[in-house]
């Protein structure tokens, strides 16, 4: 049974990959809150010490005298993980291939917006931390959490253009991408070349599988289980594994797609032509059809869309809703939060995610359109403009995911960037939520 949110019925039809793509990311969107609120409740209650216990509970894996061991908290930030990176991986591919960013007309302004929202909030983090023990956290504010966004996107439903949505995915894959660089080359302590040199190895071999076309899935995930696990040992975090194997998936079908055509309505023509055996049952020649056809409409598909499309659903219900479990909860002291809120890791991440991501992603947009480097996307304004800016803002999953990276061995600094994440992600996603539903409605309705 598919899950379907109630806000988007619409999506209970036909839909093409970038409408179960965006159906995704509101269904992602509403559990990760859901989850955020939950974790947070439960690090606020009686419950905490069990709350925190359980989640540093070591699991280890033996084989013979071999032993993987970490805690449940590690397990899912550096191993379940993987996986929504190896999501972000085909969903960077498939915009590069033939999204938004495979034309570069289009692409031009969510480039420019993504590459000044990362740029102006890192400069405003370093500039109220340099010289503070906080200073490494600057990658904490570059991020845009794409789930939260394009959810608050969609609950404005038509108030606004759908191509103002095209410009958020398109801004938010660029800022993936650059998150995963940042990660990759920055948040790397110390290299062991050896595992590296084998993650290497299973990358090509993962690309020798693409360029001699085997499209099944098993022998991609048993390679990139030993590239992860290769990734771990080397000091990279294992996490940029699943973003490198998805650049290896296929992305060409077997079959072209007008054969596909012709030779299905010939297996239709031909199903048509034989009796029902009884009231009930095929004729067992009409069975064998059937299969010929579905192994045919895999033969159409590709296994990048294919794992892209089957992976979203349990990313979304298992892999998020733990992430945000395991790292949202921080135990709130109203007291002190005003103190917290002040300390330059909180201060510094608040400024970014608001003040940066709207100076790089709004200031850089409009230059760019004056400039006549690029245009806006039909039928949106840069009052809208201004508003998805401000959504850019939520950075929740990928800068609490860079928070633990930049602050690993202090508990102190963590919660400060925690606190400033969540302050900061709720103002920017509230504020720009409603200014794209009241504000830049009555703009719209005044340049028609």
């Amino acid at each position: 049974m598919k899950l379907y949110a109630p806000w988007e019925k619409a999506f209970n039809k036909i839909a093409t990959p970038f409408e179960h793509f965006i159906h995704a990311q509101t269904t992602t969107g509403m559990i990760l809150m859901f989850m955020t609120v939950v974790a947070l409740v439960l690090a606020n209650t009686p419950l905490t010490e069990t709350y925190a216990h359980f989640f540093h509970t070591r699991v280890d894996l033996n084989v013979g005298s071999w032993q993987l061991s970490h805690t449940i908290h590690h397990w899912i930030n550096d191993g379940l993980m993987a996986i929504f990176f190896f999501i972000i991986g085909l969903e960077i591919k498939r915009e590069i291939l033939v999204g938004e960013l495979s034309n570069i007309k289009v692409a031009i302004l969510p480039i420019f917006a993504a590459i000044g929202g990362m740029v102006f909030p890192a400069l405003i983090y370093l500039g109220i931390n340099a010289g503070e023990p906080g200073a490494t956290g600057w990658g904490i504010p570059m991020a845009t959490d794409i789930a939260f966004a394009i959810s608050a996107l969609v609950l404005l439903g038509k108030r606004v253009p759908t191509t103002l949505v095209t410009f958020l995915v398109a801004l938010a894959i660029v800022d993936d991408l650059g998150a995963v660089l940042v990660i990759a080359i920055f948040y790397t302590e110390q290299i062991n070349m050896l595992p590296l040199g084998l993650a290497g190895v299973s990358f090509l071999i993962l690309v020798v599988f693409n360029r001699f076309g085997i499209h099944m899935i098993l022998p991609y995930f048993i390679v990139g289980l030993f590239m992860w696990f290769f990734m771990l040992e080397s000091g990279v975090h294992a996490t940029i594994a699943g973003v490198i194997a998805a650049m290896a998936i296929p992305s060409k079908p077997k079959q072209a797609p007008l054969d596909f055509t012709k030779h299905a309505k010939n297996l239709i023509d031909e199903y048509d032509n034989y009796p029902v055996a009884t009231d009930h049952m095929m004729h067992e020649r009409q069975k064998a059809i059937l299969i010929n056809i579905k192994d045919r409409i895999d033969a159409v598909g590709t296994p990048a869309a294919r794992l892209e499309q089957d992976l979203h659903l349990p990313v979304a219900l298992i892999v998020i809703p733990l992430f945000a479990l395991a790292n949202a909860g921080i135990t709130i002291d109203f007291n002190s939060i005003g103190t917290t809120i002040m300390e330059p890791v909180s201060l510094g991440i608040i400024a970014g995610l608001i003040l940066g991501k709207v100076l790089g992603i709004f200031g850089v947009s409009w230059m760019a359109i004056k400039l006549k480097i690029a245009t806006l996307p039909q039928g949106s304004t840069m009052s809208q403009i201004f508003g998805v800016a401000f959504l850019g803002g939520i950075g929740f999953t990928m800068s609490i995911f860079v928070a633990d990276l930049a602050f690993l061995n202090s508990p102190e600094l963590i919660f400060q960037a925690k606190v400033g994440i969540l302050a900061a992600s709720l103002f920017a996603g509230l504020f720009g939520f409603f200014w794209l539903k009241y504000v830049a409605k009555r703009d719209d309705s005044q340049s028609s």
